[in-house]
């Protein structure tokens, strides 16, 4: 029997007076799993493990954090730190009228669900945290991520015809490489605004507020790459009472070669205790259309 297919349902809501966009996937009444992509991307890099979760029955939202994706895009620094995100994937879930829910990302989606659950951690069933970047991380993220913050500020021209070009390549197959091609070709504005507010803004809660969350915590770490370095995955497993490690071989693992980590991050979330007496779920907000 083949696992049921589910369509991409894609809509909007509000965050203040921001405009967000997120897509869900996966049955209705189904444990829901909400997903944050890496900074620059969008949700086509969860988008794999979107279906593989639904066809497991999971329901998986997928959230275009502000800036990225069909989320609008200011070029304000100060609306692109990292615990306003958090606040992000929070108000997405009242949006949806769900009082806990599976939290998790990749990179900076990692970090954003890290700080909503050190925010609200009632609101969190469990944490699923790959290629976490925390203090160990903070030189590679300084010489890797200033220099294009400076290029894309200084180089603004040159840069938009390039991402103009970029545009108009067919979209690639692969869904991560559609999310990468994205990024890319976002405006210089956007890309300096967003990279100029995740690294003056505070990165990850503190290590106290990390020993005080208690949920289930599966973190996804890999070796030889220093913007994602395996010292904080390692870091986050001794800091967080109920968190596990999984090391994968490379960052592209997951999204390329799943056969291997697919079914170990599917143990995690079947093995998740049964939900009992849980508060009755919050009344869930008109969505706006994605054509809206």
């Amino acid at each position: 029997m083949k696992p049921t297919v589910y369509p991409v349902e894609q809509s909007y809501y509000f965050h203040g007076h921001y405009r967000l966009g997120y897509e869900t996937y996966g049955p209705t009444r189904g444990t829901p799993v909400l997903l944050v992509h890496g900074i620059l991307m969008d949700a086509y890099c969860n988008r794999d493990i979107a279906a593989t979760l639904a066809a497991e029955g999971y329901r998986v939202i997928l959230l275009d954090l502000l800036g990225h994706g069909r989320s609008d895009k200011p070029t304000k620094a100060a609306e692109h730190r990292v615990d306003f995100y958090a606040e992000q994937v929070l108000s997405l879930m009242d949006h949806l009228g769900l009082e806990r829910a599976v939290l998790g990302g990749v990179s900076l989606g990692a970090i954003t669900t890290l700080t909503a659950a050190a925010l609200a951690p009632h609101r969190v069933r469990a944490l699923f945290l790959e290629m976490p970047v925390a203090e160990n991380a903070v030189p590679a993220a300084a010489l890797m991520l200033v220099p294009l913050m400076i290029a894309v500020h200084y180089a603004k021209p040159l840069y938009r015809v390039f991402a103009r070009l970029l545009r108009r390549l067919p979209a690639p197959r692969r869904a991560v490489l559609n999310s990468l091609r994205n990024a890319l070709a976002a405006e210089p504005e956007v890309i300096r605004a967003i990279l100029h507010g995740v690294l003056v803004g505070p990165v990850v809660p503190s290590v106290r507020r990390r020993r005080h969350i208690q949920s289930p915590t599966l973190v996804i770490g890999h070796a030889r790459d220093p913007l994602h370095d395996m010292a904080d995955a390692k870091a986050l497993k001794r800091q967080m009472p109920n968190a596990e490690i999984l090391v994968a071989r490379s960052i592209m693992e997951l999204r390329t070669r799943p056969e291997r980590l697919m079914p170990r991050i599917l143990e995690f979330l079947h093995g998740l205790p049964q939900e009992t007496d849980r508060p009755a779920t919050l009344r869930r907000r008109p969505a706006l259309a994605a054509n809206a």
